[in-house]
């Protein structure tokens, strides 16, 4: 399967630059996997689509400010992006200029805040060790940015932008601290419609992914089956592990929200034969061809060209009906990627 056969052309105008001004307000688009059929509705509408013979699984993860600044005694400004956390006080980093930083130098952050540079590795990667006084994270809140994807480029940036970004490119239900990227098919989300989703009978559960920079990572092989996904972190806790194996047995629908939360129930029913209360990792690279176990449907944004996440798309609903689908959804002028609008794959 080639990597030209997942190009498709957008407009930049239709790249979301800032999210809707109420996040229930985004459009959704509804796809019909089976006959086709695709409606265009608003995200409030998604509590019609779903009832009492539906399991919703989400993503609780929490986006860390990860886009730090820090100085070398030299003066030299350095950019530093957290990735993983391997160890207590103990990342793996972007650095940038990575050529100005040398194991053992150290970067001023703030007064408690310093960042060692501990080993370097190929591409701006390295590992460093984080001195600080205090929670690491509540100092983090205050001299982190939000580190928003590359497509989003305003040509300026204020207090008030950064608030904005802060609440709302975070789930509503965000919890465990650790993505560097949101599940950003779970910013549409309102406690309400949660709520009213549970009031119909629908089961709410969560697992936790936390996203890394693999998640976004471009395929760069003509042949995909050639690309290697990065590993990814991800935890099931022992009532959800019990909700969907139950409901799988009910053959009850499951409903995954985002492509990190299929990948995590995917990953663990093709290691374990079932879904248990687990801490695992995934490097699950999921294209057309596959064949789903545990996800039924989908709640999902729009993806990147040629990326991992819209071939899983293609796999769950047929690539012709996805082409189809984003096809119509640029006619409409849909907003497009994380701070756009999304689709309910059904």
């Amino acid at each position: 399967m080639k990597l030209s056969e997942f190009d498709y052309d957008l407009p930049d105008k239709l790249i979301a630059q800032f999210p809707a001004q109420k996040r229930e307000d985004s459009r959704l688009l509804v796809l019909d996997r089976n006959n086709k059929k695709i409606e265009h509705r608003h995200f409030y509408d998604i509590v019609e689509y779903l009832g009492e013979n539906d399991v919703l699984v989400l993503n609780n993860t929490r986006v860390i400010p990860a886009r730090i600044y820090a100085t070398k005694i030299t003066g030299a400004h350095i950019e530093i992006f957290l990735l993983k956390e391997i160890k207590k006080d103990y990342w793996e980093v972007l650095l940038r200029p990575a050529k100005r930083i040398k194991s053992g130098d150290i970067m001023t952050v703030s007064p408690e805040l310093s960042v060692e540079a501990i080993e370097k590795y190929d591409g701006g990667k390295a590992l460093v060790k984080l001195n600080y006084k205090g929670d690491f994270f509540e100092i983090l809140d205050r001299v982190g940015k939000i580190p928003l994807p590359p497509y989003i480029e305003r040509k300026m940036t204020n207090e008030e932008l950064d608030r904005l970004d802060y609440e709302r490119y975070q789930t509503v239900y965000a919890e465990d601290k650790g993505s560097v990227a949101a599940p950003t098919a779970g910013l549409h989300f309102t406690k309400e419609i949660l709520d009213k989703l549970r009031d119909k009978g629908v089961q709410v559960c969560f697992v936790t992914l936390n996203v890394g920079l693999g998640t976004f990572k471009p395929v760069t092989v003509e042949n995909i089956e050639d690309h290697k996904m990065d590993n990814e972190v991800f935890s099931i806790n022992e009532d959800t592990a019990k909700i969907i194996t139950e409901a799988m047995r009910q053959k009850k629908r499951i409903v995954a929200v985002g492509t990190t939360t299929t990948r995590t129930l995917e990953t663990t029913f093709q290691k374990y034969g079932e879904i248990k209360a687990v801490k695992d990792s995934s490097e699950m690279f999921i294209y057309p061809g596959y064949k789903f176990k545990v996800v039924d449907a989908l709640i999902t944004n729009f993806h990147l060209p040629k990326s991992t996440l819209i071939m899983l798309v293609s796999a769950l609903a047929g690539k012709d009906n996805i082409f189809n689908a984003y096809k119509e959804a640029i006619e409409k002028k849909y907003r497009f990627y994380s701070y756009g609008d999304c689709m309910f794959i059904k």
